[in-house]
């Protein structure tokens, strides 16, 4: 009776608990260390990179002379100087480190300076002679498109035949939507330390989301092994994908100074230099026409999807094809083409931010659904049903993938219910009919998001795991922390497999050292590939223990169980530690490397078809809104949001995922813009300028809930499901609902002509002209 109601205890930390975030007292306190926090090594150097003043121009001559004989000053460095590849792409082989000959955007690097002070190598940069020709930019997606510039090859996929179902509907429509870009305003800024080994080698502090990445690129240009680099980081202030492919430039400037001087060297861009230097989420101009019948249901569909690349390929490929993955979003479209378009242009390489590019194509999606149901003066809700994944015949996607864990149709049932929906949308056309100035609107949307890397070679990663003789873990993965809790997640599923409690698992930096050739903390992955990794790692160990107390003891090992803090070996009970102690006097290994890499996953890209997701997360959310039609300010007023992260691994985490997401997206698309001038220049590059969302936007009635009868069907770590992207895209019901009070404003007579972000200029002039047209309808 005694061991049965030992064995009913928990260890502290398991999966499926609520467990805070292991840095969560650091990060209150202050005594969370970052980079920047890192102590400086003696006779270290300060690095500013200087940037190029037109956005098109060759470069004529460049006189670097008053430079190098600043005050201060140890060295300066430009493209002549890098002694390997002059490249820090991730993919291409277009980005070169410092412009050669040619600069292709206003704040492109041109050359490098490293003194005693920051303030002195600023200075120092300043001296600097340079001779440009200017050359005509190309700065938006229109002038990319009518001078026929792109980065890559266009790309399409199709299923059925689009332009048959198109003449035959009853209904069509047809429109352009633009959506914008987005910074990534992390709170660290860009940021790498670079300290020199013994020999050629190189120890690099960067704040990145890919060290494997960084340390290839570095090892390139120093024109070293990749052996010869070390990439190490325990956590970042914030990454959002703007640190997997950037964070290359800032770690290979540090490197080559270090190879130039035997000195350490460190980068820390300031927050206007970073918004500047770095890329964006890629803005987008789509292009729709739908058939659809009486009652609603889509029939044909094409989409020209044209996306703003900048002047780089980067990270573009991948994104662009997860705008085309998420066209459908939640619908079945059974007629379809989808045509992208990547475009060239003289503007900051654009690359990864949350959603890769999936947030892009499912906006648009939902755009033509409220257009659809506006058309036939039915509830968006209503529509939306309609045109779901499901029934005979109705579960291909456009990319030729069946749909096989649709849940959707039972999150918006639930939350249609809890959220009380239909009663408040009546009330709310009550309310607007009466107004006359502030108008309501309400919206309910849906997320389907597929999960993994569409890149199918980074769906794998590693883990290293050693269990001391005193029974203490030492754990390291390939995954990043950027303060979404990763860590923390993947040691609860090494306590859960040792069953010890988490404290006795120590989390470390991650370091290329330990585990090589890892993925990007990316594609909303982390837990799903490293969890595995650890968990491979932690039963190899465990394993081991069983054979040696089954040696040890003289027992079957079926007879051995691992309790809370201790194993049962036959009819005895020992503590982990000691079960560990005794395996180590008998020699037996208590380390491991793990490794997982994702099953089932394929992509055939010459025919645009496969399987390029191991499964979707799915999640639905409620969006209130009041919008003052003489100014375009508006407040989102409740949101109510049901979420499915499969069988959660860490709810107090994933709440803050999806809070965080939500908040995100919302500032994606009513406040955050990003405006470059005729001359290519990027005039919102801060705070001043750009508005992320403040506390006082985050909705005063806000309701999220995990749903409850999630569990992954895939065999994923522990039946969990991603979480860290697909909230985003909740906010787009955000989007919808400013939609609709836009709408209201004008009688709901006219679909309003809105874009994102919805700025509430963008919202008054949306607003202006609804009524110009309802008034003109009326005439």
């Amino acid at each position: 009776m005694a061991e049965t109601a030992q064995t009913s205890e928990k260890i502290h930390g398991g999966v499926h608990g609520v467990l805070v975030h292991d840095s969560a007292a650091k990060h209150v306190a202050g005594s969370a260390i970052y980079i920047d926090d890192i102590p400086e090594p003696p006779g270290m150097l300060h690095v500013h990179i200087a940037m190029s003043t037109r956005p098109h121009a060759r470069i004529r001559a460049m006189d670097l002379e008053a430079v190098r004989s600043a005050p201060g000053v140890a060295c300066v460095l430009s493209a002549e100087d890098v002694p390997g590849i002059n490249d820090v792409s991730p993919v291409k082989g277009d980005d070169p480190m410092f412009a050669e000959g040619l600069v292709e955007y206003a704040g492109q690097s041109t050359f490098a300076v490293a003194a005693s002070t920051i303030d002195e190598a600023r200075a120092a940069a300043d001296l600097a002679k340079i001779d440009y020709e200017d050359l005509t930019p190309l700065i938006s997606v229109d002038d990319a498109m009518e001078a026929g510039s792109f980065v890559l090859p266009d790309y399409k996929m199709t299923l059925g035949d689009s332009k048959s179902a198109l003449n035959g509907a009853d209904h069509r429509l047809s429109g352009r939507f633009r959506v914008g870009g987005q910074d990534h305003f992390y709170l660290e800024g860009m940021i790498a330390l670079a300290v020199p080994g013994e020999d050629s080698d190189v120890h690099v502090y960067s704040s990145t989301q890919h060290p494997s990445e960084v340390q290839h690129n570095v090892a390139k240009v120093l024109g070293v092994p990749e052996h010869a680099v070390t990439i190490e980081l325990r956590r970042m202030g914030g990454g959002f994908g703007g640190k997997e492919s950037q964070p290359s430039l800032m770690a290979g400037v540090a490197a080559l100074v270090v190879r130039k001087t035997g000195r350490a060297a460190k980068v820390r861009l300031d927050r206007d230099d970073d918004m500047i230097m770095t890329g964006k989420r890629h803005d987008f101009r789509i292009d729709y026409d739908v058939g659809f019948d009486s009652e609603g249901r889509i029939e044909g569909i094409e989409y020209v999807q044209a996306a703003r690349c900048g002047m780089s390929a980067d990270l573009s490929s991948a994104i662009c094809d997860r705008a085309m993955f998420h066209a459908d979003n939640c619908y079945f479209l059974g007629n379809a083409t989808i045509k992208s378009h990547r475009c060239k242009t003289h503007t900051v390489s654009n690359t990864a931010f949350r959603g890769f590019g999936g947030p892009q194509g499912m906006i648009a999606m939902e755009r033509v659904i409220d257009e659809i149901a506006f058309t036939l003066g039915k509830d968006p809700v209503e529509i939306r049903k309609l045109n779901f994944y499901g029934g005979e015949g109705r579960n291909i996607t456009p990319y030729h993938m069946e749909v096989e864990d649709n849940v959707i149709g039972e999150i918006i049932a639930e939350l249609e219910a809890s959220s009380d929906y239909a009663a408040r949308r009546a009330a709310m056309r009550e309310y607007n009919a009466s107004s006359r100035y502030l108008k309501k609107g309400i919206a309910l949307t849906p997320v389907k998001f597929g999960i993994s890397f569409t890149t199918s070679h980074l769906n794998q990663a590693g883990a290293l795991v050693h269990v001391y003789k005193d029974g203490s873990v030492h754990l390291n993965h390939g995954g990043t922390e950027m303060g979404q809790g990763l860590f923390t997640k993947v040691a609860q599923v090494v306590a859960e497999e040792f069953q010890i409690d988490i404290a006795k698992v120590k989390i470390t930096s991650t370091t290329t050292a330990k585990v090589p050739n890892t993925s990007a903390t990316a594609a909303s992955s982390g837990s799903d590939l490293n969890g595995m990794a650890a968990q491979a790692a932690a039963r190899a160990i465990k394993t081991r223990l069983i054979e040696h107390a089954a040696e040890a003891y003289s027992v079957d090992q079926d007879q051995i169980e691992f309790l809370p803090n201790r194993v049962r070996i036959g009819n005895q009970v020992v503590s982990f530690e000691q079960l560990a102690h005794e395996a180590y006097m008998a020699r037996v290994s208590l380390s491991s490397t793990g490794f997982y890499k994702t099953p089932k996953i394929h992509w055939d890209a010459e025919g645009a078809r496969g399987r390029p997701f191991y499964y979707f997360a799915y999640g639905a959310a409620v969006s209130e809104v009041l919008l003052d039609t003489l100014t375009g300010e508006n407040r989102v007023t409740r949101v109510d949001i049901l979420h499915d992260a499969g069988k959660s691994l860490n709810p107090a985490l994933d709440y803050g995922q999806i809070e965080g997401g939500f908040i995100q997206g919302m500032g994606w698309l009513t406040t955050e813009e990003l405006w470059w001038n005729e001359d290519g220049h990027l005039k919102t590059h801060a705070p001043s300028t750009y508005k992320i969302p403040a506390c006082s936007d985050r909705p005063d009635d806000f309701r999220m809930k995990i749903w409850e009868k999630g569990r992954n069907v895939e065999n994923t770590i522990y039946r969990s499901k991603a979480i860290g992207e697909p909230p985003l895209m909740l906010a787009i019901s955000v989007f919808a609902a400013l939609t609709d009070a836009v709408a209201a404003a004008a009688g709901y007579k006219v679909f309003p002509n809105l874009d994102a972000p919805a700025t509430p200029e963008a919202l008054l002039f949306a607003v202006d002209d609804a009524k110009a047209r309802a008034a003109e309808a009326s005439a």
